[in-house]
């Protein structure tokens, strides 16, 4: 029998995470990326919190050195993990995305290299060759299963957002069971409130698009606070009922902001708060003083500390104002 891991076995860790959380990218230190002078001293400042030279102009060199940022974050953290798994619970989502890139360029006749991300429980080549081959019995169990199902569905329909969809539902469905195995209460709450921003989204895009309420049903995903017979109830009366099912939840202001788009507003903020209702239910982790809170926080915050980077560079290149910019930062963890 496995040992169990206590919250103790994340002492030291957990202190090291806390010493690490000042490195991170503040509200005050994006604030002086975004009123930098030149596109220079704004990368110096980055570069002062450990980043490399990231250049806008060149956006698959910046997206390289953030994924080897990442990269670098996840294996560093890997080492001092009691469990595995909430590092793996990160990696898993780049497996899933690998998988739509290599099926997608498969059904092409083309190469799936460029889209590859080297950052999943599998290498990419790896990945690669057990997915083209059939090959998948040395895959972990639920990802062969996964893409077995989707090539069939692409093969089948020769739609590729069906077969994305098989992936996601399964891509979730790995991340609760993850959950569940580990016995963490915060980690399931974490992925709870990611399934309910992600169902919010797709109630909100479909009707935007005006589909049918049975597409919406084939995108929902399981497992969330709010049941899926909610979100449909409110799908079926056209966004009507929202206000009500959100209301008393983390995604109050991103549902309010979800009406707004309903009614020909832009989904610019709808997004923003979609990810920082998740972003304000990790912050709970800042007041444990051990376990795998902290780390799963953490890890969490460096990959919000990616994306507004991305924003911060990108609108700074496009010549977008600093209020535009600072409106589409996702809120932090510092």
């Amino acid at each position: 029998m496995a040992k169990r891991i206590k919250d103790t076995d994340y002492l030291a860790i957990s202190a090291r995470i806390k010493a690490m959380e000042t490195g991170l990218l503040s509200r005050e230190r994006m604030e002086q990326v975004l009123e930098a002078r030149t596109d220079e001293e704004a990368v110096k400042i980055l570069q002062d919190c450990g980043y490399p030279e990231l250049d806008a102009k060149d956006p698959e060199a910046m997206d390289a050195a953030l994924s080897a940022a990442r990269e670098a974050t996840l294996a560093d953290m890997a080492g001092g993990a009691p469990d595995p798994r909430y590092i793996d619970i990160f990696k898993l989502k780049y497996d899933y995305h690998n998988i739509k890139a290599i099926l997608k360029a498969q059904a092409m006749n083309t190469s799936p290299d460029r889209m590859l991300m080297d950052m999943g429980r599998i290498s990419a080549a790896e990945l690669t060759e057990a997915v083209q081959s059939g090959r998948t019995e040395n895959l972990p169990q639920g990802l062969a299963a996964a893409a077995a199902e989707a090539k069939e569905v692409l093969d089948t329909t020769r739609d590729p957002q069906l077969s994305d969809i098989v992936l996601d539902r399964w891509c979730y469905q790995e991340m609760a069971d993850a959950a569940e195995e580990t016995g963490s209460a915060f980690l399931a709450g974490y992925v709870k409130i990611q399934i309910d921003s992600s169902n919010l989204r797709s109630l909100v895009r479909t009707l935007r698009m005006g589909k049918s309420v049975d597409f919406l049903k084939s995108v929902l995903l399981e497992g969330g606070s709010i049941d899926v017979s909610e979100v449909l109830s409110i799908g079926a009366a056209g966004g009507s009922g929202m206000s009500e099912v959100y209301g008393p939840t983390a995604l109050q202001a991103a549902a309010e902001a979800g009406g707004e788009a309903l009614r020909g507003g832009p989904l610019t903020e709808f997004e923003k708060l979609c990810d920082d209702a998740v972003s304000g239910y990790l912050a709970g982790a800042q007041f444990v003083p051990f376990g795998e809170a902290p780390l799963v926080g953490y890890l969490a915050a460096r990959e919000t500390e990616y994306t507004n980077i991305r924003i911060l560079l990108m609108g700074r290149g496009a010549g977008l104002s600093a209020d535009v910019i600072r409106s589409r930062l996702r809120t932090g963890y510092v």
